[in-house]
């Protein structure tokens, strides 16, 4: 990433100096097929034109571009020398005129790490695709521009491609004389714009709305995807998602969708789930399901495909200034892709996702040392990289719905409309938004925002119960902690449910009362005389963002009741409240692992079930004591099996749970039933073994030694494709050899031959819970490479490996100690490099505190 950064201070020099009045750009991607040209790396050329003004005229200031060469470069017809102007990253702008025109000729490199103009190779048929992507700042791979969101201009591209392809932009396009000719776009920050081109097949609709005045809206709508996935692409249901969001989007935005034409194109080798592009959204293709999946994947394409609508208002519209505000869009976009998703389609249930799901991402990096407010510090664009986290989304999300439960959601909404209207293409801060809720609620939003937008951390809630001696609640509190790290105690509007068993053995809330909580302890008086209940739960319905704990009462209770709770929702957030005592070493996690074994077969909602799975497993891997991995493994092996066998046929459950078992099956029986399954000699009734399938029970036998690279070549030309490439290139990973391992390594950190998708692969593959001692030996090699791999390869690159590759599963003291070693000696590193590995190291302090708590819960 060498002279690629831009800071927030030179970014706001420049927006203070400059205004932009319109781009033309103009691609010529023929070079895309056919045999590259020289030793180099495959380009395209790039022509660009700016018009903008500059209020200090004699003023200099630079253009961003990052290209292999520049042929040309003319400031106010005045032709540039690009040896003397361009760095390779900047292009150096001397003695501005009131008004000017920049033009740039240059040979820009197709990319092979999802970062710029993304080329990708069918391995199925030869096809070659494109797209561009470039959150946040990778649009000065492919044009030259001004980089920042506060510079919003109108765009107008034109493309030359190859003669039997279609190309797409932001604006409506077609082909006249051989070049594809885009109509232009109303003011858009440059990370938004995009260029999609291949021969994808392509499906279309459209949406149209009469509105109360009498105006009819009418918005074409397309959906594409790679040749290969045209029989897996269900564009039916894509399109009845999108026209729902638009009714649901409409009916409480009150502004017309303002960009045109509505194109989503899934694309191959996408490091994101989607992006918002406003008139081309952009996904990753795994959202085209090729084999059967449960109605959390649908649920899941579901929450995206309005979180990107929702961004056509929230961060396209209207964009905050600079990254600092990123959760102006995304925080929003995260909301109303579940607020969309429960109003507007079939996904009902889609707040216990985000309270199950979303969520535990937001927990998890709240209590990072990286952890930072929902608005942050942004230095630099290496900053802002990092920043698309949990925090900036799921906590974010979940602070504002705490927030329309404080101002209630028709004051949120019409501020949101207020938002829009007074912003309509410009850029904003913190304060625009304050000042329009102010307005709408009547409430004063300055402490608000000071406690859950301006400073870091997650509070804990605890119910207290003091009893009469009659047996009725004499008393019930809600006590409030926080971190020594973050010590900032919050108002929280909450619901505490009270819960007792049934008759019939059904444990249900009997008694609720919705309290504000503020300040350390906080007395329920509403609930005073209840019955006494077997459980309480502090933040029923989920209103709040905190960490629910529990008194003995109620955590007796659940350790023999939990599958007995009726609700979903009260289910899901005890699930959730459990695991983050597990991760806080307050409950060992051969105790979770228990409860999972317990009760995660009369499980109902499925998206839960899956989120338990992942969480067993993670309670496997870095919880449970080193002594009690072998057998715990073989309990939850046993038991996945159990549950297999017992799932409906055919049914979403069973699914879940051949899948989990796979991810388990450790001991012969186990792996020969895997085999057996994939050979057709063993049978589950109604377990429909697809290519999915097959590749999901071909992982953990390579990674047993019990598939070779025989075995994983013929899947391979079994299905031959690009999904079925990256399965093999990770199981190929996952075998138990020193060789192979050897081999992974150098292939991500030693070269940049692979793309993306198979880095991503690879890393993935490389470390297996099973062969501990097999990659044991890398940690060294880790400390010694991070460095050279942050500078020199991207940062999409340097981020996977860094996070991918730390030695969590040498889980010693010793990993602790060379991780704090190579911190002392790297003060000096990128700060997003040394982020990534605070990160690591505090996921493996938490394990090691997680496994000392099992270890003496075990000897007891």
């Amino acid at each position: 990433m060498p002279g690629e950064n831009l800071s927030r201070d030179e970014a706001r020099e420049r927006a203070a100096l400059l205004s932009v009045d319109g781009y033309e750009v103009s691609l010529d991607v023929r070079s895309a097929v056919g045999e590259a040209q020289g030793g180099g790396p495959r380009t395209f050329r790039s022509v660009t034109t700016i018009r903008f003004r500059c209020n200090e005229p004699g003023a200099s200031s630079f253009a961003d571009l990052i290209a292999p060469s520049v042929t040309a470069v003319s400031l106010n017809g005045r032709d540039l020398d690009p040896s003397e102007v361009f760095d390779g990253s900047r292009i150096a702008l001397e003695d501005l005129a009131a008004d000017n025109e920049l033009v740039v000729d240059a040979r820009c490199a197709y990319s092979r790490t999802g970062e710029g103009l993304h080329r990708f190779v069918d391995p199925e048929d030869g096809e070659v695709y494109l797209y561009t992507q470039y959150e946040p700042a990778d649009s000065r791979r492919v044009f030259a521009g001004f980089e920042q969101p506060n510079l919003k201009a109108p765009f107008r591209f034109e493309v030359r491609a190859p003669e039997e392809w279609t190309v797409w932009s932001n604006g409506a396009g077609e082909r006249v004389d051989g070049v594809w000719r885009f109509a232009e776009t109303k003011p858009i920050s440059t990370y938004i714009t995009c260029v999609v081109a291949g021969p994808y097949h392509y499906v279309t609709d459209s949406y149209e709305r009469v509105f109360e005045d009498g105006t009819r809206l009418e918005i074409p709508l397309g959906a594409m995807c790679r040749k290969g996935l045209a029989p897996h692409f269900d564009a039916d249901d894509v399109f009845l998602i999108t026209k729902q969001g638009l009714d649901f989007f409409h009916d409480r935005f009150d502004f017309p969708y303002p960009f045109g034409k509505y194109d989503q194109a899934f694309v191959p080798e996408y490091n994101l789930g989607a992006m918002e592009n406003p008139g081309m959204v952009t996904f990753r293709e795994e959202y085209i399901f090729r084999g059967k999946v449960t109605q959390a994947s649908y649920e899941g394409r579901a929450n995206t495909i309005l979180h990107e609508m929702a961004h056509m208002w929230f961060g396209d519209l209207v964009t905050m200034e600079w990254w600092d505000d990123l959760w102006l869009k995304e925080s929003f976009a995260d909301f109303m892709g579940a607020f969309a998703n429960v109003g507007a389609t079939r996904f009902e249930n889609a707040w216990i996702t985000f309270a199950n799901r979303r969520k535990a991402w937001a927990y998890r990096a709240d209590q990072l040392p990286s952890t930072h407010p929902v608005t942050a510090d942004i230095r630099d664009l290496q900053d802002a990289k990092l920043n698309f986290d949990g925090i900036t989304y799921a906590k974010g999300a979940s602070v504002l719905k705490q927030l329309v439960a404080y101002v209630g959601q028709d004051a949120f909404l019409e501020g949101a409309r207020r938002y829009f209207k007074r912003h309509a293409y410009g850029n904003t801060r913190l304060g625009d938004l304050l000042s329009v809720l102010e307005e709408t609620s009547g409430r004063d939003m300055t402490a608000w925002a000071r406690s859950w937008l301006q400073t870091a951390g997650v509070n804990s809630l605890t119910p207290q119960v003091l009893l009469s001696g009659a047996g009725t609640v004499d008393e019930l509190a809600v006590v409030q902690e926080a971190a020594e790290s973050h010590p900032q105690l919050r108002p929280h509007r909450v619901a505490v449910g009270l819960y007792r068993r049934t008759a019939e053995g059904a444990l249900e809330r009997y008694a609720r009362a919705e309290v504000d909580v503020d300040g350390p302890r906080t007395v329920v008086a509403e609930l005073a005389g209840a019955e006494a209940p077997e459980l309480v739960l502090v933040n029923d319905d989920d209103l709040t963002y905190c960490k629910t704990r529990f008194d003995e009462t109620s955590l007796a209770t659940l350790r023999e009741h939990l599958g007995a709770l009726t609700d979903p929702l009260a289910r899901a957030l005890c699930w959730s409240a459990l695991w983050n005592m597990t991760r806080d070493a307050l409950l060992p996690a051969r105790d979770f692992v228990g409860l999972v074994l317990r009760f995660a077969g009369r499980e109902s909602s499925i998206g839960v079930l899956q989120m338990l799975h992942a969480w067993a497993e993670s309670a496997l891997v870095h919880y449970v004591a080193p002594d009690g991995r072998e057998a715990c493994g073989r309990l939850l092996g046993e038991g996945a099996l159990r549950e297999l066998r017992e799932a409906a046929p055919g049914s979403e459950q069973q699914l879940a749970w051949a899948r989990f078992f796979a991810s388990v099956a450790s001991g012969e029986p186990e792996l020969r039933l895997l085999r057996g399954l994939l050979e057709g000699a063993e049978k589950i009734d109604g377990l429909d073994v697809d290519q999915e399938l097959r590749w999901a029970f071909l992982e953990p036998l390579a990674a047993h030694g019990r598939a070779d690279e025989k075995v994983l070549a013929a899947e391979l030309a079994r299905d031959d494709t690009a999904s079925g490439k990256r399965h093999q290139v990770r199981c190929l990973a996952a075998r138990p050899s020193a060789a192979v391992k050897a081999q992974a390594w150098a292939q991500v950190v030693e070269s940049d031959a692979l793309s993306n998708a198979l880095v991503e692969a690879t890393i993935a593959g490389f470390a297996q819970p099973s062969q501990r001692e097999l990659v044991a030996p890398y940690a060294e090699k880790y400390f010694a490479a991070i460095e050279q791999v942050w500078d020199e390869r991207s940062i999409q690159i340097g981020m996977d490996v860094v996070r991918g590759l730390f030695p969590s599963l040498r889980d010693s003291q010793d990993t602790l100690e060379a991780t704090d070693a190579w911190l002392s000696a790297h003060e000096d590193a990128a700060p997003a490099l040394r982020r990534l590995v605070l990160e690591a190291r505090d996921d493996l302090a938490r394990a090691l505190r997680g496994q000392a708590c099992d270890a003496a819960a075990g000897s007891r």
